[in-house]
């Protein structure tokens, strides 16, 4: 049985892209369920519930986290771009473009 995450033969991958694939499925699943929390929380009426749904979005989103940071820890031009728009101020399309000029160089 295949897998999703690979769209070439996963044996002619490197270990190096099968992990990359690996990390770049995980960051998709967990952004799927911190949508998915948002919305039962968002309906949730008894508050011990709600109270649990917000806990377990909120690991959701420090695996996400994570998932992001190993992967920008392996595309340095990824970390350059997101450094301009990550926790800063401003126009977030304006600090997009200044991210992209300087990966590119």
């Amino acid at each position: 049985m295949g897998f999703d995450q690979y769209h070439e033969p996963p044996e002619e991958l490197s270990d190096d892209t099968r992990t990359f694939a690996r990390m770049i499925t995980s960051l998709t699943e967990e952004a799927e369920a911190i949508g998915w929390y948002e919305q039962r929380i968002s309906l949730e009426k008894d508050r011990q519930a709600k109270a649990i749904m917000e806990n377990a979005q909120k690991e959701e989103m420090k695996h996400f986290g994570m998932d992001l940071e190993f992967l920008l820890r392996k595309k340095e031009v990824w970390r350059t771009t997101l450094k301009a728009i990550l926790f800063t101020d401003g126009d977030i399309v304006e600090m997009g473009k200044k991210g992209e000029e300087k990966a590119e160089g």
